[in-house]
């Protein structure tokens, strides 16, 4: 049984590794979460918190503009391929292109400390992104987002929702270095992999 009680071999189960399911079973959040910490919640935990988001696009690039601590993600558009050497970051290294009415952003290069989504679901530096974004209509845009990780997932799986279009803005958001929760001892600092 996995720590919110599915059965790995029952319906919704994700295709974990050995090693991805135990980093799955023995994440808690209350023993280091990086976010308590204020550090980047990482592209896909980005789009996947409780806050809006915004794409803004230019004919050579897209941004995306996350209200989640007031982080920004730009893509470019203009066919250019990610570099051959990347260094490894929170929120990887992303290329986009037009296929149809389309855009599809891949990503690559990220530095492995962040979670897929705020519940904990893990993946390593070996992350490929594969998002898709298409407008519906006037006020829903369908989103995909598929997940290549061989050091945590057996295979690729895919994630498909629907956004509604919100016609608010973005407001500010800070997460501070003195916060109380973590002084407190009501959450633990996070530290990373390697330095554990």
């Amino acid at each position: 049984m996995t720590r919110d009680g599915r059965n790995q071999k029952g319906a919704g189960a994700l295709p974990f590794t050995p090693a991805g399911l135990t980093d799955w079973e023995s994440y808690d959040a209350a023993t280091g979460d990086y976010t308590g910490s204020c550090l980047p919640y990482g592209l896909t935990r980005s789009i996947n918190a409780p806050y809006p988001f915004h794409l803004v696009q230019s004919d050579t690039h897209v941004a995306l503009l996350f209200e989640t601590n007031t982080w920004f993600h730009v893509v470019p558009l203009d066919g250019r391929g990610h570099p051959e050497k990347l260094e490894p970051t929170w929120f990887g290294h992303s290329i986009g292109r037009w296929e149809g009415d389309t855009l599809v952003v891949d990503t690559v290069g990220f530095n492995g400390y962040t979670r897929l989504d705020t519940v904990g679901h893990p993946h390593s530096e070996a992350l490929h992104l594969t998002q898709t974004f298409r407008r519906i209509d006037a006020g829903h845009l369908a989103y995909s987002v598929t997940i290549d990780d061989p050091k945590v997932y057996t295979k690729p799986w895919t994630n498909e929702r629907t956004f509604t279009v919100s016609s608010g803005g973005l407001i500010e958001y800070s997460c501070e270095e003195n916060n109380r929760a973590l002084w407190e001892g009501r959450i633990k600092r996070w530290v990373p992999p390697d330095a554990r």
